[in-house]
């Protein structure tokens, strides 16, 4: 029972910076398209950007599709680690950089182990 619930307190964790951020995308969606544009990422891929962060997190929090939701996200911390946080000069963007890569490295555990029984993964494979 412990077990199931803090893999849940986990997946619920390890989902709510990206679930905020992406609802931050929405909330500012010119400074981020502005911000994106002025590092060289086409302004465009804000919109799925944004549909994978709000949509992957609430997947994996729920515990639909856990593995699929979690590989991309940890693809998408690894991409976003190396586009946007490779200033290692400003300590920010250090700390944003491996923060990034440790985010994939939880997903990676996700994408492995899968959730345990408190997930619609369990309720609908039984």
């Amino acid at each position: 029972m412990l077990s199931n619930i803090l893999d849940l307190l986990g997946r619920i964790f390890i989902s709510s910076i990206f679930l905020l951020s992406g609802i931050n995308k929405i909330q500012n969606y010119e400074g981020s398209h502005g911000w994106m544009e002025s590092l060289g990422v086409p302004g465009i891929l804000l919109i799925p950007a944004i549909v994978l962060e709000v949509l992957a997190p609430i997947l994996i929090i729920v515990g639909y599709q856990v593995k699929i939701c979690a590989a991309l996200l940890s693809l998408f911390c690894i991409a976003t680690a190396i586009i946007f946080h490779t200033d290692f000069s400003n300590q920010m963007q250090f700390v944003s950089f491996f923060k990034n890569i440790g985010l994939a490295g939880g997903f990676l555990f996700l994408v492995v182990y899968g959730a345990k029984d408190f997930s619609l993964d369990k309720k609908l494979n039984r």
